[in-house]
């Protein structure tokens, strides 16, 4: 039987934690890590390697892009950080020249895989690995706003009480700034949620300022997200046709196209299999086109 494999591009705190998870959670036979430093990806996979004993029998190594010849899944965390003083626009730009050479040397090498993005402005770069990739949108697959609707759900079941996996519950749109909570979906077993209008808005701004918070306490996010990538991952190589929202292209949906945001998908072996169709209100629908205009404005602003 072909081994299973999964290829980490970028090793720092996302990447690194991921690979981690990943290699915790025993989702692949063979774990490849690569970063533009070297020696950190090869410091990585010893320091996994020796934890080996305690988990089982992945094979984890600091690659090559030749490695992605076999993988089924390429999840790419690779990008600058923003400079002091440095515009979203040039950031972008930088990015967009990063990937650019990513996606070449994986194309070298991989035409059937998935690439899962989640460097960020995650929305605007899964586009980009799309255009540039020219694979079918269903196997170019951004994080999306699936870590939002988490930290959304969390937030919720603190506030009622309830354990957080029993709450159902979607953040769309942008993973940023410009993000939108379903509340007219949002429920649990079926019963509308019990929460005033100044109940819904602290929770919102919470979820929508969770970076925020967690990056002025401590530099970075890597757990959470991390743990998203992992479940992304296991219902790909499970074949689960589970419905969670990742960032894929939009095709007139609620009149949006060409564009990737996050919204609930149901996704396979072969990465988002369909999009769901799902009933908002003309107020959660205005929001959504609003996310929408401001990345493609974003995204002629770059010239992808």
């Amino acid at each position: 039987m072909k081994k299973t494999r999964i290829v980490v591009i970028g090793v720092g705190a996302v990447g690194s934690t991921t690979a981690y998870t990943l290699l915790l959670r025993g989702r692949m036979d063979e774990l490849v890590l690569i970063d533009a430093n070297r020696d950190k990806a090869v410091g990585d996979a010893l320091d996994m390697n020796h934890g080996l004993p305690f988990v089982g029998q992945t094979k984890v190594w600091a690659g090559t892009y030749e490695d992605c010849a076999t993988a089924d899944i390429v999840i790419i965390t690779a990008g600058a950080a923003q400079r002091q003083g440095e515009s979203r626009i040039d950031l972008l730009k930088r990015n967009v020249g990063i990937f650019e050479s990513i996606i070449d040397e994986v194309l070298k090498y991989n035409d059937h895989g998935i690439l899962l993005i989640a460097s960020n402005p995650v929305d605007i770069m899964s586009y980009f690995s799309w255009k540039k990739s020219g694979w079918p949108t269903n196997r170019v697959i951004g994080s999306g706003t699936l870590l939002d609707s988490a930290r959304f759900r969390y937030l919720i079941g603190e506030k009622l009480q309830i354990d957080s996996r029993s709450v159902h519950a979607h953040i769309v749109g942008e993973h940023g700034d410009s993000e939108l909570p379903l509340w007219s979906l949002a429920n649990i077993a079926g019963t509308e949620l019990q929460l005033d209008e100044e109940a819904k808005q602290e929770i919102f701004t919470n979820t929508r300022d969770a970076a925020y918070q967690i990056i002025n306490a401590k530099g970075a996010t890597f757990y959470a997200i991390a743990l998203a990538l992992d479940r992304i991952c296991t219902a790909i190589l499970r074949n689960e046709s589970a419905v969670m929202n990742v960032s894929t292209l939009l095709k007139d949906y609620h009149g949006i196209s060409d564009v990737y945001l996050g919204v609930p998908c149901i996704v396979d072996r072969q990465g988002v299999r369909e999009v769901m169709q799902i009933a908002i209100t003309d107020e959660e629908k205005a929001l959504l086109h609003k996310s929408a205009d401001k990345l493609k404005d974003l995204i002629k602003s770059i010239s992808i």
